[in-house]
């Protein structure tokens, strides 16, 4: 994969294509001969361990796999960018939770796993769908609750899903989704498939019970299940300080090995990935927890300047931007030009826009949808009146 390249036609065939369909006729070019070189870089800082040896911080890439980091984290930062846009123009209700700052932990993930392999989430979930192979029109038209969403237009913001890539949601509840995290590697080691899953939860989420109670049961049956804690340092509007007695969030599980990771560092989170997979498969779970950072607030109803200052966040940005770092590596390598990765994000922003076209011409699901997709066909489910003596329906 290389830099992204935006067809000239907006037709609804290109946009149901994922992102890494779209590929530079020029870039293609300058890297057909160097694709298979491997380039090893190491990590901006050194990995955290506990009760487990660090992986080592040279981590080997090649030029292709940094120029599509650059290109999937674009397009997941002009995705988000759009959603706020979209949400304050009332096109996107309800609850809406932006990933913008966080794209390094979607992109390193699944460069260091396969789509047999399962991730759960909660509902900061657009990115993680996108990286799934999911497409910017299911994920706009989701959104907008249109037909053409993922969930067809029934799960809004917070429930996306794509069964048929491993990616599980989507989950509103806090902290719900890391139980039926653990039943998916339940699943997984039952069927003895040589795969994992990946549960993740933010810090606010990190003090739930639940947690706790599936993590004890993974190590029991050596589960191979991978706890990702996205520590972004606000729950919400609190800081982990106010919640959490011990907020290093990779030794919580006690008897559980854990890492500490710079989830800015697209690189150090694919590293920490495969050596996670690795170790889940021979011994059970372990945590990963991924120092991040989200630029928007908890929600679209959260400014996220009343708990952090604004120098807070820009500081960020210029120090640690997960883009700004593969851009980096890309210039220092003569990988790219300064103007090629501009024209890139250019692309990349017509390739949102066209997908926001097509998503606002998708129809609203009609009103009998509301009784789909609730029970398992075939069971004969009968709907009664208030009284329970007249039967309304039979659902197939």
């Amino acid at each position: 994969m290389a830099l992204a390249h935006v067809a000239s036609s907006t037709s609804r065939s290109n946009l149901l294509r994922p992102i890494s369909a779209f590929v530079s006729p020029n870039l293609r070019r300058q890297l057909s001969t160097d694709d298979t070189r491997t380039l090893t870089i190491e990590t901006s800082v050194p990995f955290t361990s506990h009760k487990c040896e660090s992986p080592s911080r040279s981590v080997d890439t090649t030029p292709s796999e940094l120029l599509s980091f650059f290109r999937d984290m674009a397009t997941m930062r002009r995705m988000e960018i759009a959603a706020d846009s979209l949400y304050k123009a009332k096109l996107i209700r309800g609850f809406c939770h932006l990933y913008d700052g966080q794209e390094a932990v979607a992109v390193g993930m699944e460069s260091a796993i396969t789509k047999k392999d399962s991730i759960i989430t909660a509902y900061r979930d657009h990115c993680t769908f996108l990286g799934r192979g999911g497409t910017l029109l299911e994920v706009f038209s989701e959104l907008m609750g249109r037909i053409h969403g993922c969930s067809k237009g029934k799960g809004g913001s917070m429930h996306f899903y794509k069964k048929d890539s491993g990616f599980y949601g989507g989950h509103g509840i806090v902290g719900a989704q890391i139980p039926l995290g653990c039943g998916l590697a339940f699943a997984q080691k039952y069927k003895k498939d040589g795969t994992v899953t990946f549960a993740l939860y933010g810090d606010g989420a990190a003090n739930q019970g639940q947690l706790f109670e599936a993590l004890n049961i993974s190590a029991l049956w050596d589960l191979p299940a991978i706890l990702v804690c996205e520590n972004n340092h606000y729950g919400m509007g609190t800081a982990e300080w106010r919640a959490a007695k011990s907020p290093s969030y990779y030794k919580r599980g006690d008897y559980v090995p854990g890492l500490k990771v710079d989830g800015m560092d697209a690189l150090a989170v694919k590293q920490a990935c495969k050596f996670a997979k690795e170790h889940a498969l021979k011994n059970g779970p372990i945590i990963l927890e991924m120092d991040t950072y989200r630029y928007h607030g908890h929600s679209m109803s959260d400014p996220g300047s009343t708990y952090r200052t604004r120098d807070e966040i820009s500081g960020v940005r210029q120090e640690r931007d997960p883009i700004e770092r593969i851009r980096k590596l890309i210039l220092s390598h003569d990988l790219a030009t300064e103007k090629e990765l501009k024209d890139t994000e250019k692309e990349v922003r017509k390739l949102v826009d066209d997908a926001i076209a097509q998503a606002k011409e998708s129809p609203m699901p009609e009103p009998h949808e509301l009784f789909t997709n609730v029970y398992a066909k075939g069971y004969g489910v009968e709907a009664f009146g208030a009284d329970r003596k007249e039967v309304r329906a039979v659902l197939p």
